[in-house]
């Protein structure tokens, strides 16, 4: 897949694809059913993915707390993974923002990137203040002279929405078997392997630490875990997320415990896929209640992962 950074002096080769049009933050199965209809829109063409950078959240509100289901790299791989032959990144600022919705579907679309058709989900909006819609991409991709489809939200079985927003609920309150469902695969956290003040391995339990920072905080507590290392390796695991209050922390970390795994990992880079939410995070007086508790939690992790 090729990944093309703004919207200005392509090269010929670089017009002319179908894109699906959106946020794509978890790349969930809503997301997979917008771009398959670009594809399904004009099949000899490209299959391209429009996305924006930073998130417009972010860009409008950079002091909240961080909500991002997926970074740009983790997100394009996802995309890939859908087959799509190109992702545009399109750069988020102030300049863009303002942007009516006819400029941007003449300069962005149109004109830069040549587009021949756009699919988008019915509730994205685009150009300044969120004046665009679906009704309006539609008659202006006719003067404009592409083809374009909006999607209805999509559901479960259940009537859940498959959304980014639902699948982030899901997850600050413990419920990762439902992200899944919405995401069409189990969220993972990606980080590089640090050291920390290594007690887990004092007391009989070496953990695989990662930081919180930047990332989207789900509820605090121990999960059942899927670590995948870059050269495809897989342990199961049981993992804390949270501010250790036993031992007074007060900064967010992840912390992998691997089962039947002794290597050394500090520095790699790995993704550590939350399954099962297995109790909220606690205070215990002393280590020896904690070791206690986390016996039981590797038991819990271990049957629910078999």
């Amino acid at each position: 897949m090729q990944i093309i950074h703004g919207y200005e002096g392509l090269s010929p080769g670089e017009k002319g694809a179908t894109v699906a049009l959106g946020n794509f933050d978890g790349v969930h199965q809503g997301h997979a059913a917008v771009i398959e209809a670009a594809r399904a829109l004009t099949p000899s063409s490209p299959l391209g993915v429009v996305t924006f950078y930073p998130h417009p959240r972010q860009f409008f509100q950079p002091d909240a707390p961080p909500f991002i289901l997926t970074p740009p790299e983790q997100k394009a791989e996802k995309i890939r993974a859908l087959g799509a032959d190109r992702l545009y990144v399109i750069r988020f600022d102030a300049g863009f923002s303002a942007m009516t919705p006819e400029t941007f579907i003449r300069d962005v679309l149109a004109d830069g990137l040549g587009v021949v058709g756009v699919s988008t989900g019915n509730d994205f909006r685009f150009g300044a203040k969120r004046a665009g819609d679906a009704g309006v991409l539609e008659a202006l991709s006719a003067q404009y002279g592409f083809r374009s489809i909006a999607l209805p939200e999509i559901s479960d079985d259940s009537g859940g929405m498959f959304s980014s927003s639902a699948a982030r609920t899901a997850l600050r309150e413990g419920r990762p078997e439902d992200a899944a469902t919405i995401l069409g695969h189990p969220y993972s956290i990606r980080g590089i392997v640090s050291k920390g003040d290594q007690r887990g391995r004092t007391i009989g339990f070496p953990t695989a630490n990662l930081s919180m920072e930047g990332l989207l905080a789900p509820a605090f507590g121990v999960y059942a875990i899927r670590v995948t290392f870059s050269d495809g390796r897989v342990a199961g695991g049981v993992a804390n997320i949270g501010m250790r209050p036993t031992f007074e922390k007060n900064a967010a970390i992840l912390e992998a415990h691997l089962f039947d795994f002794n290597q050394d990992i500090y520095g790699e880079t790995i993704d550590v896929s939350l399954l099962h939410f297995l109790r909220p995070e606690q205070k215990f007086n002393g280590i020896d209640a904690l070791k206690v508790q986390i016996n039981e939690d590797a038991d819990s992790a271990r049957t629910l992962l078999k």
